[in-house]
């Protein structure tokens, strides 16, 4: 927009009284959700382009969804700058994003806000608890991360840390909730999905890269963790375009 565009805009804010909620507030908002303070979040969040709000389209429904897109965009960013992987962020933001170009009511879009909002809230709270894990764990983790595509064992995890076999399982455990095998299956479907949504390799070399005993038990595992085959995952979220423009 050129300058002299920029003012003529600025005067009919002025005149027909159109301004926007103080820019603090927005911060105030945006930083609860990167500390993934649900109670909060709930206190301060303001439904989708809900008082004091820039015009975005004279269409209702187009005005919503680029609120929404906005929203989730910044969101995104300053989850990335509470330390969430920026892949997953951006991956989220790409789903509630698609989401948004295909919904075609107000309440279809107000629920899609709430349910990105809260979605990255929850996200970043179980992020900052894994970030104040003992080290041992949070080594074990790490370990975990970089040999997906090998078999890991809790033998390899105890070498690392160097504790016990045993006492890194209940330690483990006692810290995430999961068991070390629970929690090295989790990671793979992760990578699975990622590979299924942004590559083209098949589901037969997916498994084998990502170290399953067979195409079958990964094929049992990924439908157990998503409801879905890798398959059927494909189809529903391949990402062509992604795919092209990284190639």
């Amino acid at each position: 927009m050129k300058e002299h565009e920029l003012g003529v805009q600025q005067y009919i804010n002025r005149e027909y009284s159109i301004v926007h909620d103080p820019i603090e507030k927005e911060f105030e908002f945006y930083d609860y959700v990167k500390k993934g303070d649900i109670e909060n979040v709930r206190r301060t969040m303001t439904p989708l382009a809900y008082g004091n709000v820039g015009k975005l389209s004279v269409d209702r429904i187009r005005h919503l969804r680029y609120h929404l897109i906005v929203t989730i965009a910044l969101i995104t960013r300053y989850c990335i700058e509470g330390g969430m992987e920026s892949e997953k962020a951006y991956t989220l933001s790409d789903l509630y994003i698609n989401m948004a170009d295909k919904a075609v009511t107000e309440k279809q879009l107000r629920d899609i806000h709430r349910e990105a909002i809260f979605d990255f809230t929850g996200k970043m709270k179980a992020h900052l608890k894994e970030r104040i894990y003992s080290k041992p764990v949070a080594m074990a983790m790490d370990y975990i991360y970089d040999h997906l595509h090998e078999r890991i064992t809790t033998e390899d995890l105890a070498e690392h840390t160097g504790l016990s076999v045993s006492y890194i399982s209940r330690l483990f455990h006692k810290i995430t909730g999961v068991t070390v095998s629970e929690y090295i299956m989790q990671k793979r479907v992760e990578a699975a999905e990622n590979m299924l949504r942004f590559t083209d390799y098949s589901a037969s070399h997916i498994a084998n890269v990502l170290a399953f005993s067979s195409h079958s038990h990964f094929i049992s595992i990924f439908k157990k963790h998503t409801g879905m085959t890798p398959n059927r995952y494909r189809e529903k979220y391949y990402r062509r375009s992604e795919v092209i423009a990284r190639s």
